[in-house]
């Protein structure tokens, strides 16, 4: 198991969810913590500690980002007009891997993030490497010809444990994906319930 696998894992073990839905996670046959105490009846968390947890959890959703990235992504959406939750979550959908991986061209989202990193995704027919490129409406994500045949893009397409999302128009027969809107939190197909709200609450302190 690579580094990044195990990381994967431990995060749902911690967090005690299966924040992706993914079939194989530990969380499915453990709902305990990880270590020798994670059996022990958990106290009731305070405020921050739900706060905290929130932030954890949505932002382990997004391959477990920076927390640097994660905040300068949270004061962009607090500088914009509107409900600072609701632009925080269109700003991490908005993110090139998060299309990638909301497009079913690969399994994960770590695997999103790599798939971009070695330069086999498109944006309007340039190649962009960095994962935390911010996609606008309109824009077409394609995945390089050379690389539609790998074995990890053939296996995410035909995965039945997610679908894609109504504000991605997909076409896996051509490899290519337009992000058709910014989406809001009800939009978009969470496994387990997320609150932008306590994540909003815990920056503000």
């Amino acid at each position: 198991m690579s580094k990044r696998e195990s990381s994967k894992y431990k995060l749902d073990r911690r967090l005690g969810e299966n924040i992706w839905g993914r079939p194989k996670s530990p969380v499915n046959r453990r709902e305990y913590g990880p270590g020798q105490h994670g059996q022990r009846r958990k106290g009731k968390l305070s405020d921050f500690g739900l706060q905290l947890r929130a932030k954890q959890k949505l932002k382990g959703h997004y391959g477990d980002i920076s927390e640097k990235q994660f905040r300068r992504t949270y004061e962009e959406a607090n500088r914009r007009k509107g409900d600072t939750s609701e632009n925080l979550i269109g700003l991490l959908e908005s993110r090139l891997d998060a299309v990638v991986y909301r497009a079913k061209f690969v399994p994960t989202i770590f695997a999103a993030r790599q798939f971009i990193n070695h330069g086999h995704i498109q944006v309007n027919g340039r190649r962009v490497n960095i994962s935390s490129y911010r996609c606008r409406p309109g824009d077409v994500v394609t995945v390089r010809e050379r690389s539609r045949e790998l074995t990890i893009v053939l296996e995410a397409v035909q995965l039945a444990e997610r679908d894609v999302p109504d504000y991605i128009d997909a076409d896996h027969s051509k490899m290519t994906a337009t992000f058709a809107r910014v989406p809001q939190l009800a939009d978009v197909p969470y496994a387990v319930h997320m609150e932008p709200n306590l994540v909003v609450e815990y920056y503000s302190r």
